[in-house]
């Protein structure tokens, strides 16, 4: 069986495979998405879901690769197998540009919140009816009706109604993007949401960072040093040995511009105000470069103090 030969030869080729959902996606849609992920390695296959189930638990008993059978067992609507051979984010970055608008129709589940915004529809007064049945605020401006304020048509997971459909149709709103869409994917034996394919190292930075500053703000609760703490307990160690240091004589070299600083401030800002200005005053830029040095204090204010806790 040709078929049967087809999907033995996918599953034996490839190790990564997206199930894919096909409802509302038309042929010429299909054959646009099919030209546009060859270039990819990658290959989408359709057909009953009896047929596609029993092809791929022969091929499993036929070579023992049982990680194939979590797919079969996903085969449930229409669902499709887009296999492929080159990087997921890719393919499902190519499968996404060949979404389309639509329109809504009736019985159809609303993909995200629609709105009739405020202003002129272009639609003549005949055609109030259908604003009345969906209780929108409108209004007659030159033989024309505009709605008057912004109004909320379909909310995102209810069943758009006739008369939203409608609606919809006469304002000419296409609100829905209908394409393939990815349900699964299937790698190498694991299977995940697709959602996992949109981390990006700044996320998983964050997570770990975020992770880091719990583990630090629980050991430094909890008396206990680990790793994540050590650094923060030298520093509010420091801290506490400078708040000593300056209720008393007793002075350690980390300590003694600090409170050179604090016993002569008025000498550490003239200080700071001539080295801002010997380095606006280099070239003849006059006030402009006056003007433009003037956030520096803050920093020489650092490089002057040159102390480091770990010295």
């Amino acid at each position: 069986m040709q078929y049967e030969a087809r999907v033995h030869k996918l599953l034996s080729s490839y190790t990564k495979v997206f199930t894919v959902d096909a409802d509302n996606v038309a042929s010429k849609q299909f054959m646009d998405i099919r030209a546009g992920l060859r270039p990819l390695g990658a290959e989408v296959l359709m057909g009953k879901n009896t047929l596609m189930k029993r092809c791929i638990r022969k091929y499993v008993e036929k070579t023992g690769e049982d990680k194939w059978l979590a797919i079969a067992d996903l085969l449930v609507g229409n669902i499709g197998l887009c296999f492929v051979k080159g990087p997921l984010n890719e393919a499902k970055d190519k499968i996404q540009e060949y979404k389309v608008g639509a329109l809504a129709r009736m019985g159809m589940t609303a993909q995200c919140d629609v709105f009739a915004y405020a202003g002129p529809t272009g639609l003549d007064p005949s055609q109030t009816s259908f604003f009345q049945a969906l209780g929108i605020p409108t209004k007659i401006v030159k033989g024309t009706i505009e709605i008057t304020s912004d109004f909320k048509v379909c909310t995102t997971g209810e069943r758009v109604s006739a008369s939203e459909a409608t609606l919809l149709a006469k304002l000419n709103i296409k609100p829905f993007l209908y394409g393939l869409d990815i349900t699964q994917v299937f790698e190498d034996g694991a299977m995940y949401d697709p959602a996992v394919l949109d981390i990006t190292e700044d996320d998983l930075k964050k997570k770990f960072q975020s992770g880091v500053s719990n583990v630090a703000a629980l050991s430094l609760a909890a008396g206990y040093p680990t790793a994540a703490s050590v650094p923060h307990s030298f520093i509010n160690g420091y801290k506490n040995l400078l708040a000593v240091t300056l209720e008393v004589d007793y002075v350690f070299p980390l300590a003694e511009k600090i409170k050179a600083i604090l016993s002569d401030p008025e000498a550490f800002a003239a200080m700071v105000a001539a080295s801002a200005a010997a380095s606006g005053g280099g070239g003849g830029g006059g006030g402009g470069a006056a003007a433009a040095a003037a956030p520096e204090p803050e920093v020489e204010e650092e490089e002057e103090m040159e102390f480091d806790l770990f010295d």
